[in-house]
């Protein structure tokens, strides 16, 4: 029987939309009288913390080539909303698709385990375009923020999406239009509307799309913005009401749909403190097993080879993961997309380098003959107990095999930089961030802009200025194939 399946039958009087409608009036009515001084410490904190890392990542996915043509090949109108890591401003609509597909172009933006997915991904973008066009204060960018964070959040519990269904682009638009509501200044059954109408713009993606490295799946996170954006106006124009679209949407063609978890814990259980940051620039889900590849390189002394001595220092490598993780196997790829979504490249990436970076994963077999011929060696297998510890555990096994023999076991229950699993603290997350970057004085004004955010007058000025401040004069590679 499925976890969380009823032996009961279900009540033939349960309407599920009917549900659906009501949870989501229930959630909006939270966010609607949310109020940003009211929010407790800790989770102020963790939003600065999670707005940081946005901001850090959006820029250094704008400095790579694949951004730059995507920013030459799209119309940008003037307009009041900064696109990072460039002079430009220009409309929200297209300030809030650029920077949402910058952001997600490297897999180094962060996420929330228990939502399978990236809520301020699909959030956040659209919201702070917004803001800066409305110079919206800082108070109520913040509340919007946090607010669509949780809204996301919180859909991403309660979709169960079905096998090969990529969660970009899914469930995520829902918190860019309960934080878009809010800056629009609609009432609560207006940002219920937004919120359901947001539902029902879900996009129908492959995950196989991200293992064969198509640059769809960024462009499903700057639809999701765009969706946001859309159904926040469509709200404020009285067209749209709530229905209960996502127990259609989310529930039927996508999925399963448990409108109950929307609300559970609500104001309690405060989803942003269950985020994970990536120190990795890979899916989340081939982290644990980099990360104990960096355990081995250090145990067995693999950082002092030179690179083709690795190679032949390892005899094969067997990881065993969970069912999320398994499928992301394949031993060779196309474009640095798909390097970001195979565990042999990134166990591969990380014994030879010592770290999982978005240039790495551009290098193609010519140039990196020892990448490809140790990823090789490395398999990818189903273990069911650890499937079992969903969600609460993302664990692995790594087994590596050495020339000489020796049988070397490591496990890790989570990926380091999850919120119960050596946590990213600020002073590590901006170490992190600096590497990424290659600036500190720059990564310590984009932390420092967090932290001031909730206290400006006004958003627009700070966002501009960021933009102007963060502006590459040349495109790093990255995000390119």
């Amino acid at each position: 029987m499925p976890p969380g399946r009823s032996r009961t039958r279900p009540d033939p009087a349960f309407d599920p939309q009917r549900e659906a409608a009501r949870r989501t009036e229930e959630l909006a009515h939270w966010a609607w009288t949310s109020s940003w001084p009211e929010v407790p410490g800790a989770v102020r904190e963790r939003l600065s913390l999670v707005l940081f890392d946005t901001l850090a990542v959006t820029v250094a996915g704008a400095r790579t080539e694949g951004q730059r043509r995507i920013r030459a090949a799209w119309p940008v109108p003037p307009g009041d909303a900064p696109v990072l890591g460039t002079t430009l401003r220009t409309q929200p609509d297209a300030a809030a698709y650029l920077n949402a597909t910058a952001l997600v172009c490297c897999e180094l933006d962060e996420g929330c385990a228990y939502a399978r997915g990236h809520p301020a991904a699909h959030a956040f973008p659209a919201i702070l375009a917004l803001a800066a066009t409305l110079n919206s204060t800082g108070a109520a960018t913040a509340r919007a923020l946090l607010a669509g964070y949780e809204v996301a959040a919180r859909f991403g519990r309660a979709t169960a999406l079905a096998p090969g269904v990529h969660p970009h682009g899914t469930w995520g638009a829902t918190g860019a239009a309960a934080g878009c509501a809010l800056l629009l200044g609609l009432d609560a059954h207006q940002v219920a509307a937004a919120v359901d109408t947001a539902a029902g713009l879900a996009v129908a993606g492959h995950f196989d799309s991200a293992l064969d490295g198509h640059r769809v799946r960024d462009a499903w996170v700057g639809a999701a913005a765009l969706s946001g954006l859309a159904a926040a106006r469509l709200a404020a124009a009285g067209a749209v009401r709530t229905t209960g679209t996502a127990a259609l949407s989310l529930g039927t063609l996508l999925g399963r749909f448990d409108a109950a978890a929307l609300v559970d814990g609500l104001g309690e259980d405060w989803q942003i403190t269950h985020n994970y940051f990536k120190r990795h620039a890979s899916c989340s889900y081939t982290h644990p097993a980099a990360d104990l590849a960096l355990d081995l390189r250090t145990a067995r002394h693999l950082d002092r080879l030179r690179p083709a001595e690795v190679t032949d220092a390892v005899r094969e490598i067997r990881v065993d993961t969970h069912a999320l993780a398994a499928p992301l196997d394949r031993r060779r790829w196309d474009g640095s997309l798909g390097a970001m979504f195979s565990v042999p490249y990134a166990v591969a990436a990380a014994l030879l380098d010592g770290a999982v970076t978005p240039a790495t994963a551009e290098a193609t077999e010519a140039e990196r003959p020892e990448l490809f011929a140790l990823a090789a060696k490395v398999s990818v297998a189903e273990d069911p107990a650890l499937t079992a510890r969903l969600p609460h555990e993302r664990a692995t096994r790594l087994t590596a095999v050495l020339a000489g023999g020796e049988r070397v076991e490591l496990s890790a229950p989570h990926p380091v930089g999850d919120s119960s699993h050596h946590p990213f603290t600020t002073r590590t997350l901006q170490a992190v961030l600096t590497g990424l970057l290659g600036d500190d004085t720059l990564t310590d004004q984009l932390r420092r802009a967090a932290d001031r955010l909730p206290d400006t007058d006004g958003a627009g000025p700070l966002l501009r200025g960021l933009a102007a401040l963060t502006a590459a004069p040349a495109a790093s590679r990255g995000g390119t194939r």
